[in-house]
């Protein structure tokens, strides 16, 4: 039994899954309707891709390295933009453990990528790049980055391991985080805007 087979029988309970039909919400429905349209093998992998190069907001991270390395002038920013996604991606385990909503569970859902953990609400995949695209806009140019946010909300939808809900709610605590967070990290590190 693989991981994502002993997380769905911990779900069910010991007495397994309920007998008859799976009820189908109206979330679960658009989820599936979005997998059905978006089914080609490119666009798997893509999403397959960003899905493993947004895991823990590495892509990120490393993006706020690497601006840090060429960018001497503004290295400060560059290190505060990238601790503010750090602390979304922080904030977004944290909510998920509160709110403890479990990953999409369908026979119609196809699941095309592993996860750390069980929990779904918020997804991290969309905080961190919510964040990102904040963070990082101040410094690349507003707006560069926004196209990705659905990009990646989208991803988390097509590798079947989160609803729309979930990449709206990260999408949302990622963007917050990044606008009340970054000037506060900027302060911190001695960082003044020209």
């Amino acid at each position: 039994m693989d991981q994502q087979q002993e997380e769905r029988a911990a779900v069910a309970g010991a007495d397994g899954p309920p007998e008859g039909p799976v009820p189908t919400t109206a979330e679960l429905r658009l989820m599936i309707a979005a997998q059905r349209a978006l089914s080609q093998p490119a666009t798997v992998r893509t999403a397959q891709l960003m899905s493993l190069a947004g895991e823990h907001a590495a892509v990120w991270i490393a993006g706020g390295a690497l601006g840090a390395l060429v960018d001497a002038p503004r290295r400060r920013r560059w290190v505060a933009a990238t601790a503010t996604v750090v602390a979304a991606h922080g904030a977004s385990v944290v909510v998920k453990r509160l709110t403890r909503r479990v990953r999409p569970s369908h026979p119609d859902v196809t699941v095309r990528a592993g996860t750390p953990s069980r929990w779904s609400l918020p997804s991290s995949h969309a905080t961190s790049t919510a964040a990102a695209a904040v963070a990082f806009g101040t410094l690349v140019g507003r707006g560069r980055l926004a196209p990705l946010v659905p990009a990646m909300a989208l991803s988390r939808i097509v590798v079947g391991v989160h609803y729309p809900s979930d990449v709206a709610a990260g999408s949302a605590l990622g963007a917050t985080v990044a606008l009340l967070g970054q000037p506060v990290a900027e302060r911190l590190l001695g960082e003044r805007r020209a």
